[in-house]
């Protein structure tokens, strides 16, 4: 074979450089090119096919974004050896670092226990009507509870509104705020796409606030404000996803001196919540103006999908009409569940040993790819890693799930006109075998050490 294969173009009626972009991969996945395997040069392939240099050269080019080949100055094009790697992925085809998996370190056992005990104590009545406020006291006394060290300012259990988990809340939270024709919501230049998806459910302008060392720009966050007229800030203090950075706490005094002075509304998302702040959040430093929004999703088990959001002074009353038109309240016994799961005495033990995976986790990762521009912290299941030269995001993505491990390209963070950023999301996934776990972020190791490059006619 070599650099003698030569491929058969189909007459479909396609673009030409599409219908060998075809061909080639046809020939990878029939085995008629090998990993490694030299294709020819630009102009002999061309004179065989008789077509143009062009055609040929943006074919490859195609193939070389998207991982397929790889080239280099005076080498010539190859067929990427990435995708000759093979890793045993088990039954479900594939390492998943999509999302976060939390480890079952014995929650499940909790959650079974609690659901025998609210089936056999709820009286007969709480189990034929719909959920009232005073039904749900127990689990907002547990988050209470739970949250008891937290910076969230003054508050009192009747000011904390349960939902049907964080992203629920964000959507009750924006159809409370938003009021104004053309609504315009700020977030994070890079930050959570659940923000993004919610925003444009109620047709509101999406605008990202650049960061800088210690968090959002405050100059920046000041004339967005000032020349969009924006009513909502959606951001995350205490660990921003994808990225897992903080906002300083001397940063989150400037932002809220900035949204005070012009009135602006700040969404706090704290569902990365893990035990230990760094800084107040929104809600202690814009009693007027700063909503909290919690969930035990990614904490305790992504079944409680009860969300919890402690509004500004006087929004309770808004907070609540918003969740009793849309669903009538959250189910009683979801949330008998949770408050019984969130006191058991075993679930502190039960979360330190989930900690202990998801960190043995992350140093697995670490080791591997410390040799490249990452971010990560302890006890949060996430890895931010900044592609190489020669790499971009999507091409990343799709090269590393032809390699068997599913990721998220830097794409799903960013706004569609926002500044282009080369990178990746690694989830932590402690429902594998941590074998499997480390082949898959070997895999991603040798994709950034093996980057595409630019080839030559």
């Amino acid at each position: 074979m070599g650099t003698k294969w030569t491929p058969m173009l189909a007459q479909t009626g396609r673009a030409k450089y599409r219908a060998l972009v075809d061909c080639i991969r046809k020939g990878i996945q029939e085995g008629e090119l090998d990993p490694g395997q030299k294709l020819p040069p630009v102009r002999e392939l061309a004179y065989r096919l008789e077509i143009t240099p062009g055609t040929v050269a943006r074919a490859y080019s195609l193939l070389v974004e998207d991982g397929t080949l790889t080239a280099g100055v005076g080498r010539g094009t190859y067929v990427s050896d990435v995708n000759g790697m093979e890793i045993d992925v088990g039954e479900t085809g594939s390492v998943d670092l999509f999302s976060p998996r939390i480890p079952n370190m014995g929650q499940e056992a909790l959650i079974r226990d609690a659901m025998r005990k609210v089936t056999a104590e709820l009286p007969a009545m709480a189990l034929m009507q719909y959920p009232k406020r005073e039904m749900n006291l127990p689990a907002r006394l547990a988050f209470m509870k739970w949250m008891k060290d937290a910076p969230l300012g003054d508050y009192t259990v009747d000011d904390l509104v349960i939902t049907h988990g964080g992203q629920n809340a964000v959507m009750h939270i924006m159809q409370a705020v938003l009021r104004s024709k053309d609504p315009v919501v700020l977030v994070d230049d890079v930050t959570f796409s659940g923000f993004r998806k919610a925003a444009e459910i109620y047709g509101a302008r999406i605008v990202g606030v650049p960061w800088d060392g210690d968090g959002p720009d405050p100059a920046a966050f000041e004339e967005l404000v000032q020349s969009t007229g924006a009513e909502l800030y959606c951001t995350s203090s205490e660990v921003n996803n994808p990225t897992t950075r903080p906002t300083s706490a001397a940063r989150r005094r400037e932002i809220a001196s900035v949204a005070l002075r012009h009135g602006i509304h700040v969404l706090d998302d704290d569902c990365y919540y893990m035990g230990q702040h760094t800084g107040e959040t929104y809600r202690a430093l814009l009693p007027e103006l700063g909503w909290y929004v919690n969930s035990p999703s990614k904490l305790v088990s992504p079944a409680l999908r009860v969300g919890f959001t402690l509004p500004p002074n006087g929004w309770v009353g808004e907070m609540l009409r918003s969740v009793q038109f849309s669903h009538f309240g959250v189910s009683t016994m979801l949330t008998e569940v949770f408050a019984k799961v969130m006191t058991n005495p075993k679930l502190p033990g039960v979360i330190s040993k989930m900690q202990a995976r998801i960190n043995a986790d992350l140093r697995i990762a670490v080791h591997q790819l410390g040799g490249y521009a990452i971010r990560w912290r302890n006890n949060v299941p996430l890895v931010w890693v900044e592609l190489p030269t020669g790499w971009r995001a999507p091409a990343f993505a799709q090269a590393a799930e032809a390699a068997g491990v599913m990721l998220k390209s830097a794409d799903e963070f960013t706004l569609r006109d926002g500044r282009t950023v080369h990178a990746v999301r690694l989830a932590m996934n402690g429902q594998i075998d941590q074998k499997r776990f480390e082949q898959g972020i070997e895999i991603v190791r040798r994709l950034l050490d093996n980057p595409p490059r630019s080839f030559t006619t």
